[in-house]
């Protein structure tokens, strides 16, 4: 069986069952499928995320700094290698091989960090990184793969897979921030007999069981709900080839233009996850030092906080997907590029209530100096949280969604890598402007920067809307 390209399907025989399955609430059960494995994935990557700086810093005693530029480095090559692991999935493997072999890397690394010595911890992130190459940029693909060109569910589809990221991310900072941190776990491990001080092993293991029981539900179902989805893409033969051989025709002007209107997004995307990014890092640190942790007459791990991001997902993603369903009924849906115009606004004005926090911790800093100052309830950080989750709806799953739309079928894997590779640059973004945190005198002044840099790159990206939509051959924008 070969992989079955979209564009060019005909009658209703060429077509794989998932194109006309609206068993799973109107959309193909093969996206329940997909939902759960990327759930499980994300369950590895985001307990590790929520457990990196602080480790660093309270444990190995890094500098703030030193600690925020290998985070920067490390998120960086997680988005930079899916762009090798697209083209080898695009042109060899297949993207069902690629998911298999990522995930299979992914739990070595993990499990890798869990021994807690320098050398396993660097073998570990080397692993996580290489393995997350062959997985991530093959299975947002497949969800496109499940959609026919000109099918009005896939907008919503890539929400609704994009709870299956936000599940994920929203259970591991609870499991492995407890394993990792928590009081009542240290006491277990003390009470058995074990070294309580070793307790961030446990949390860093989690991750790796979790992405082990995301490829055990994939190898389970694949061939019951994906059939001939994610096998490898084949040619046909070229025109002009004379020598037997299979050749890839070249792209058409209006492929160009498309690939062309993707790379200008891809330019906006740095930006907002340089803003976003920063819940690992600097946001992570704040939670941990200045922070009122004290809810409800408990003291929560400041790890757990990371959680609140992917809560919202799971709370608002239904009325998003709902919502740009309803507007594609009426014809009234904003254009992709107009959506992630608004994301970007979103977030940039979230980080106003991170500046009015860094003020509360500014004046505190100056008057007790090195002392504790603890002052900014959580309320801060959730507003910001809060608003985040807004521009991200509005950005990351129809991003995912514009990509599968407009990547020729030959590239698809390797523009999914690409959309990721402009995550990677706001990742690395991320962990330098983190950085700067231990050089500002000012809280506030540092939470500022990225109040800037998102409401500008909102209203470029807006101006660039009539031109992204010439480009694509959208009539309205």
């Amino acid at each position: 069986m070969t992989a079955i390209d979209p564009e060019t399907l005909g009658t209703a025989t060429d077509r794989p069952f998932a194109f006309d399955d609206r068993a799973l609430f109107g959309h193909p059960r093969g996206l329940a499928l997909l939902f759960v494995v990327e759930m499980w994935e994300r369950f590895s990557f985001y307990g590790m995320r929520a457990l990196l700086v602080l480790y660093l810093v309270n444990v190995v005693r890094w500098s703030d700094a030193r600690a925020d530029h290998l985070y920067g480095t490390y998120t960086g090559l997680v988005y930079l290698t899916p762009l090798i692991g697209g083209y080898l999935a695009d042109k060899l493997i297949g993207t069902r091989r690629s998911l298999v072999i990522g995930g299979c890397i992914i739990a070595a690394g993990h499990f890798a960090l869990a021994f807690e010595t320098m050398a396993s911890f660097y073998i570990g992130l080397a692993l996580v990184i290489i393995g997350t190459g062959f997985f991530k940029p093959n299975v947002s693909t497949m969800v496109g793969q499940l959609y026919k060109p000109g099918d009005r569910r896939r907008d919503a589809g890539f929400t609704i897979f994009y709870m299956g990221i936000n599940l994920g991310g929203f259970i591991a900072p609870l499991i492995c921030g407890y394993l990792a941190q928590g009081a009542g776990f240290r006491h277990l491990l003390e009470s058995a007999g074990l070294d309580p001080a070793r307790s961030w092993r446990w949390g860093f293991a989690a991750a790796g069981v979790g992405m082990l029981v995301g490829l055990a539900v994939y190898l389970s179902l694949r061939e019951r709900y994906l059939p001939g989805i994610g096998l490898p893409y084949r040619t046909t033969l070229h025109s002009g080839a004379r020598d037997g051989t299979l050749a890839e025709p070249p792209l058409t002007t209006a492929e160009r233009r498309r690939v062309v209107a993707l790379l200008l997004t891809f330019v906006f995307t740095v930006i907002f996850w340089m803003a976003y990014e920063q819940a690992g890092s600097s946001l992570n640190l704040f939670a941990d030092r200045y922070t009122n942790l004290h809810v409800l007459g408990m003291s929560v791990p400041s790890s757990w906080l990371q959680s609140e991001q992917p809560f919202f997902v799971l709370l608002f993603a239904p009325a998003f997907a709902a919502l740009w369903q309803a507007l594609g009924a009426r014809g009234k849906e904003p254009s992709t590029p107009l959506k992630m115009a608004i994301g970007l606004a979103c977030i940039g004005g979230g980080y106003l209530f991170m500046v009015a926090a860094g003020r509360l911790v500014d004046t505190c800093l100056a008057g007790h100096g090195s002392g504790s100052c603890a002052v900014a309830g959580p309320g801060w950080l959730s507003s910001f949280y809060l608003f985040s989750v807004l521009g991200e709806l509005c950005l990351s799953p129809v991003g995912l969604s514009y990509v599968s739309k407009l990547a020729p079928a030959r590239y698809a894997s390797v523009l999914m890598g690409a959309w990721f590779l402009a995550i990677a640059g706001g990742e690395k973004l991320a962990g330098e402007l983190a950085a700067l945190t231990s050089r500002m005198h000012s809280q506030a002044a540092f939470f500022a920067i990225p109040v800037v840099a998102a409401l500008v790159a909102a209203i470029a990206l807006a101006l660039l809307v009539p031109t992204l939509a010439r480009l694509t051959g959208a009539e309205t924008a």
